[in-house]
């Protein structure tokens, strides 16, 4: 694999680039985060490894945003001396695939690559999703109605993809706070209804048949003849 590693401490970093390259993996290695953000910007990667805090006016969480507001689905395992529950999930949440906490076992640091590695090769072979003239393409996070492109912010295609493996199904709010989000809301937010209401502006544009309907007091539904909205 090639994996970037964006580590400021060098002594941690060349341990970490050799206990991957002795495994076969091509290593580059970034000390800041400036250089760490035009690296992961700039090329294609199977892992980036990335410390939270760095030099350069940029943190790891201000690389992992930027990288996720890309529609880069990189995996991304973030390291860090940081290691209270908040700190780990808001790692996470900020689109963190994994959150390894500082000291570790170089066999766990590559074990858990590994496993990263497996799943986004996993997502890679995933099929073509179809609701009539709507196809999503997981592999590629592309969207086409009718043949015409669909451009679709991160949020956005979360909650297509949700719906179209769930279609003839009727999702509830509650289901998608916690797929898309993967936190808990209060049920009665309306995060779910503004988000749904630009992703329909773009699938359900004039002149189309709406795919995307409402079931009054329950969720919503894609594809599914009997629901009103």
């Amino acid at each position: 694999m090639r994996c970037l590693l964006i580590e400021d401490d060098t002594q941690t970093a060349a341990l970490i680039r050799e206990s991957l390259a002795e495994a076969g993996h091509e290593v580059a290695v970034c000390h800041d985060g400036a250089s760490g953000m035009a690296r992961a910007a700039g090329e294609r990667w199977d892992v980036v490894l990335l410390d939270r805090m760095l030099p350069g006016g940029l943190d790891g969480l201000d690389i992992l945003a930027a990288i996720r507001l890309c529609d880069d689905r990189t995996p991304v395992l973030v390291l860090s001396a940081l290691s209270s529950l908040d700190e780990r999930i808001r790692g996470l949440r900020s689109g963190g695939d994994d959150y390894l906490t500082k000291p570790f076992a170089l066999d766990e640091l590559l074990a858990r690559i590994e496993a990263l590695a497996r799943r986004a090769g996993q997502r890679a072979e995933t099929e073509t999703l179809r609701v009539e003239d709507l196809i999503l393409e997981p592999r590629t996070r592309r969207a086409f109605r009718n043949g015409q492109p669909i451009p679709l912010q991160p949020r956005e295609y979360q909650l297509l993809e949700y719906l179209m493996r769930h279609q003839g199904e009727v999702v509830t709010r509650k289901m998608l706070l916690v797929a898309v989000w993967g936190y808990h809301f209060d049920p009665e937010t309306k995060v779910i209804d503004v988000q749904m209401s630009r992703l329909r502006n773009k699938i359900d544009q004039e002149g189309t048949p709406a795919l995307i309907r409402t079931v009054r007091g329950v969720g919503f539904t894609i594809g599914h003849p009997n629901s009103d909205g």
